[in-house]
């Protein structure tokens, strides 16, 4: 039994709680929030647990082996910091950091704890994902692939009216490419790889957030693209190009339904998954806990994707003051070594 902790409250936390809530190496110890009372209004009813407002309290509580992070991502890396430090592994939140270096960091400092840090991302962890990988084989070489997470937001209509809700405010390292495009270019470098380069283009919002967007992603003998919205719904699938055969992919974030195009011949595909998957990527932490195995490949599929999130977020000129921080440190560290 993996003994767990939770950072955060919101619509996530409860989903990840939901979905987690009868597994049978799962158990809820911990929450910590800014405020005690607010910790105890999400732990009400789901079991005798332990509250904390105090960040390096609760990290360094004996109650708790593992933890997952749900707090806004400008949040993320100093969080992860301080768990890891204190001898804790770590599930977090897509995006895992709000950019590159900070990624780096987090990895580093788990390697060094030996401790394990994963990033909730939680499509490719679903069975259906998996299962998809065997019928792509049958679509000959690919040259194309279209993915895509377009859904209209319900914090955009309060976005309209001047109310302005976490998921669009840039001071937090949000926007629709760091919470719906991530999905895509996370899937996308799962199963293609890293890209050659990239060309990015937006639509920026009134506050300068960002509200929509492509990235083409070049690799040496297709071409992949990245399409996601928070401010528009799709009524396209995701489609994968071969040679031989297309594949439509209804859900690219939660995979249910393919179909295969063949000469005119329509193949249909439907798997059973629950709407709610975020059991899947807490079982391959669990996994990944008890046998120090697996996490390489993730970890990978993490930088790679954060690359291309700070290059597409330099081309649309998004900056975080998470970046400025970066930069800052940065800075400090080139001083120290020349003053040595």
């Amino acid at each position: 039994m993996i003994r767990f902790g939770m950072i955060g409250t919101g619509k996530i936390a409860q989903k990840f709680w939901q979905a987690n809530r009868y597994g049978k190496d799962f158990e809820l110890t911990a929450v910590y929030s800014r405020t005690l009372e607010r910790a105890r209004e999400f732990g009400f009813q789901k079991g005798r647990l332990q509250y904390f407002d105090d960040l390096e309290a609760f990290a360094n509580s004996d109650c708790i082996d593992a933890v997952y992070v749900a707090s806004p991502n400008c949040c993320h890396h100093d969080q992860v910091m301080t768990l890891l430090k204190a001898g804790k592994h770590v599930l977090c939140e897509k995006p895992m950091a709000s950019n590159l270096k900070e990624a780096e960091e987090m990895f580093a400092e788990a390697e060094k704890q030996n401790l394990i840090l994963l990033e909730g991302m939680r499509s490719i962890y679903a069975p259906s994902f998996e299962k998809m990988l065997p019928y792509m084989e049958s679509l000959g070489k690919i040259r194309r692939a279209t993915l895509q997470y377009c859904q209209y937001s319900s914090r955009y209509d309060n976005y309209k009216r001047g109310i302005i809700e976490n998921a669009f405010k840039p001071e937090l390292s949000n926007g629709a490419l760091m919470d719906i495009g991530v999905y895509v270019v996370a899937c996308m470098i799962r199963l293609f790889g890293a890209p050659v380069s990239i060309k990015a283009s937006g639509i920026k919002l009134s506050n300068g957030v960002d509200g929509a967007g492509t990235i083409l992603m070049e690799y040496p003998d297709m071409i992949g693209e990245a399409i996601y919205s928070k401010i528009t719904d799709s009524a396209m699938p995701s489609q994968i190009q071969g040679e031989d055969a297309s594949m439509l992919v209804q859900e690219i974030e939660n995979i249910k339904d393919l179909r295969i195009v063949r000469k005119g011949v329509v193949q249909s595909i439907h798997f059973e998954q629950s709407d709610n998957i975020l059991n899947y990527e807490t079982q391959e932490f669990i996994k990944m806990i008890k046998t120090g195995m697996g996490w390489e490949k993730s970890r990978e599929i993490t930088l790679e994707t954060m690359k291309v999130l700070d290059e597409a977020r330099r081309q649309l000129h998004i900056v975080f003051p998470a970046d400025e921080k970066s930069q800052e440190k940065k800075k400090q560290k080139k001083t120290a070594k020349e003053e040595e």
